[in-house]
């Protein structure tokens, strides 16, 4: 009876779990994770005489597609019969109980059963379809030698949010049609219903507007400033040549907005303002408040004060231009949402202008924030007079009202400004930046092409949790969903679009479409590895950050203790510490290694014999503070004696820095009396994000810990402080063999950026990577 009851526990078990519980062998794995998958025996093998049946066109429409990517890489042409079949192979059958977008598949070695409510259901299930195929069904040609079967299975599933989607930035970046329509069908694979278009910026106006022809004649193209990175980059002068940039023609956007609806994609797209309009405004100046008396031309980085220069709120031109430019947006563009911006609008011009402050008196407006409001409130008047909808950014929510209706995307941050619409009944979409956006560092930035701020790897994009525990109940019954946002400030050429949507939009996907109790990293790094396969065969080079190291060193009661980590649990990590290459034979990283001395530590992941990531050097310098107590309160200070030198990349966690960098002090105890000759502070430039080395540098030391004398100063001139680049320099001053048991080192802040800045009037920041004593 016993072995019975056993038997039964054991079926049980096999078809409750969902795709994280799976142990059937072989296993199932899905990107995104679907509610219930229950293996079963056997496979489906597809065709030439395999029949797929359909009850009407729009089945019909989706499934075609399916039969030509198969016919493409395979040479098979499955047939189609629309109003039913009992003969058929694959059979699609409407079943009004299940809820929109789900879909239910049962896979056997006969037969395919598809059931959903709608078009998208049916959509999700062949796509599920398509990723259990082998990976040469994306391929251009016809592939040989290759079983193209799915394993049988029965699959339950439906999304846990409405709302998954991708947000595009074409105006820093031109991004090729070729390479949109690409991007759509891999979001397609994805589940991802929306593509959030960024058309419009500061750096280029990229859509045809037939009633405007300077928006892309003038708009859409700027000055070549490639040499440089994007913050680097200086504002064009009146007569430069502007051979950088494109724009989509209005037959482009059909084509992109057909292709992603075959897709279940809806194209939103974002028309910003009153901000980030200087491409509009190179075109039309006159639209800008009367004030303005710069330049206005296509800006081809940050802009500096021109990012200032804004559509004037008091010219009705400008509000009658909007309205034309929207009418033709709205006459290509199907979708149900427009996006207005509203994000970053500077002020300043606004406070100067006649035009703009006569607004404000006339509509009895409290001051500029609400005058933006008003600004809002009236094109979102217009759109919503059109029967649309209206998206913009979180700013919206520093005026005192907001638009009706307006749908707010919180970004700032974790995005808890839209927590401000939410309490006002406004339904919010979460693209948080310090999480979802895609511009940020995808993993150890030593490997990284350069962009800015701080990391979003692949798992922490994952492990995001948009509903928090402190929410109001009624907060996560007003989330849409979520997005992730790709900025190309830092893209010079598609290849580096793709590099930093990919693998990263899969774990979007993942948050998006999958309940949290079903998620499971180990379990979605497999279904991952079968997505990257399918990307990798239509030619998308994904990024592999995935498989690089994260070295940790600090500094412990004078050793140091290095850490290594790679956000893959099923990557073995070997190293070593006689500067030669790590191999699979190499030893095993287990525990945090001590070092005692100066070395070259390499280490690099491997699996099943093969390196997998990028080898990680880390050349471990010694000098009299390696490894000594840094007595503060700053927990970045460790890092000034933990014997690394930083990157040129100030955020890669090798360097320090301060909140307050109008006086920078630490001490560091060298536990014991030292000579002392030299001090030598490791210090980056990079004028772009406003770094630089500090106005002054005072060195003193103590027997006690009590009672200081300086020792060294030195102090630099506005010239040598601001200069531009980034690049990293030794600040050595001489201490002339004095002895002590404790140095303090205070640095006074660089200061304000010039007006002749990148970033002109802001406060500039020290950071220091090591205090070299010797």
């Amino acid at each position: 009876m016993t072995k019975y009851i056993l038997i039964i526990c054991m079926l049980f078990a096999s078809i409750t779990g969902a795709c994280a519980d799976n142990l059937t062998s072989p296993p199932i794995s899905i990107v995104p994770c679907p509610v219930q998958v229950v293996p079963g025996e056997g496979n489906f093998t597809f065709s030439s005489q395999t029949l797929f049946s359909v009850e009407n066109h729009e089945q019909a429409v989706i499934v075609r597609n399916f039969i030509n990517l198969l016919k493409r890489s395979s040479g098979i042409t499955p047939q189609l019969a629309i109003g039913g079949s009992e003969k058929s192979h694959v059979r699609f059958t409407t079943d009004s109980s299940l809820k929109s977008e789900a879909y239910q598949l049962a896979v056997t070695p006969e037969q395919i059963q598809v059931k959903a409510s709608d078009i998208k259901g049916f959509f999700y299930a062949l796509q599920t379809i398509r990723l259990l195929l082998p990976s040469a069904v994306e391929g251009n040609q016809q592939a040989k030698n290759i079983q193209w079967s799915i394993p049988a299975v029965t699959i339950q599933d439906e999304p846990r949010f409405g709302y998954r989607a991708l947000m595009l930035d074409a105006a820093r970046f031109f991004i090729p049609k070729e390479n949109v329509l690409r991007i759509i069908d891999s979001m397609g694979m994805l589940k991802i219903n929306t593509l959030h278009f960024h058309l419009t910026d500061d750096n280029g106006w990229r859509l045809e507007i037939k009633k405007y022809p300077r928006l892309t004649e003038v708009g859409a193209w700027r000055v070549n400033r490639m040499d440089v990175p994007f913050y680097f980059r200086r504002n064009a002068e009146p007569g430069e040549p502007t051979p950088i940039g494109g724009f989509y023609t209005q037959e482009d956007i059909k084509e992109m907005v057909s292709y992603a609806a075959d897709r279940q994609i809806e194209i939103i797209p974002e028309i910003d303002m009153p901000a980030h309009s200087n491409a509009a405004l190179a075109a039309y100046p006159q639209l800008a408040c009367p004030v303005v008396d710069s330049y206005i031309g296509v800006i081809p980085g940050l802009g500096g004060s021109n990012s200032g220069v804004i559509y004037c709120a008091g010219n009705d031109s400008a509000f009658t231009f909007l309205q034309d430019v929207l009418d033709e947006v709205m006459a290509i563009f199907p979708s149900r949402y427009i996006h207005l911006g509203g994000d970053e609008a500077q002020k300043g011009y606004w406070k100067k202008c006649p035009l703009c402050q006569q607004r404000i008196k006339k509509e009895h407006l409290a001051n500029e924030e609400d005058l933006q409001g008003y600004f809002m409130k009236r094109m979102s008047d217009y759109v919503r007079s059109k029967g649309r909808e209206v998206i913009g950014w979180d700013e919206l929510t520093n005026s005192s009202f907001l638009p009706e209706g307006v749908i707010i995307q919180g970004w700032r941050g974790l995005g808890t400004a839209a927590l401000k619409a939410a309490e006002k009944g406004h339904q919010f979409i979460m693209t948080p930046a310090r999480i979802l956006y895609l511009i940020r560092y995808q993993g150890p930035q030593w490997f990284e092409p350069q962009t800015y701020f701080g990391n979003n790897t692949l798992k922490d994009i994952y492990d995001y949790e948009p509903v928090q525990a402190d929410w109001k109940l009624e907060y996560a019954s007003l989330l849409m969903g979520v997005q992730a946002s790709m900025w190309t400030e830092f893209c010079n050429k598609p290849e580096d679009v793709d590099y930093l949507v990919f693998p990263r939009l899969a774990a979007l996907a993942e948050v998006a479409w999958t309940q949290p109790e079903h998620k499971d990293w180990s379990a979605f790094l497999k279904g991952l590895d079968a997505y990257n396969e399918h990307l990798t065969a239509k030619g998308i080079v994904y990024a592999r950050s995935m498989y690089n190291i994260q070295h940790t060193v600090t500094p412990n009661n004078g050793m140091l203790e290095v850490k290594l980590e790679c956000i893959r649990p099923d990557m073995e990590i070997h190293y070593t510490t006689d500067g030669s290459e790590p191999t699979a034979t190499s030893p095993i990283y287990e525990k945090i290694v001590l070092v005692k001395e100066a070395l070259t530590l390499k280490s690099a992941t491997f699996a099943h014999g093969r390196q997998m990531g990028k080898t990680l050097i880390l050349p471990v310098r010694w000098n009299l503070a390696t490894a000594k107590p840094v007595l503060g309160t700053n927990p970045t200070e460790k890092l000034l004696t933990n014997g690394i030198r930083g990157s040129l990349k100030y955020s890669d966690f090798e360097w320090c820095s301060w909140a307050d960098n109008d006086s920078v002090s630490f001490t560091i105890d060298l536990l014991k009396p030292e000579m002392l000759n030299t001090l030598t502070l490791g210090c980056i430039t990079n004028n772009g994000m406003a770094i630089h080395k500090p106005a002054s540098v005072k060195v003193e030391v103590s027997d006690d810990n009590s009672k200081f004398r300086e020792a060294a100063m030195q102090s630099f001139m506005p010239e040598e402080i601001f200069r531009e680049g980034n690049f990293i320099e030794n600040l050595s001053l001489k201490l002339g063999g004095v002895q002590a048991c404790c140095v303090r080192v205070t640095a006074k802040g660089p200061g304000v950026c010039p007006a002749s800045h990148v970033r002109p009037g802001q406060v500039s920041r020290i950071f220091f990577d090591e205090v070299i004593l010797e």
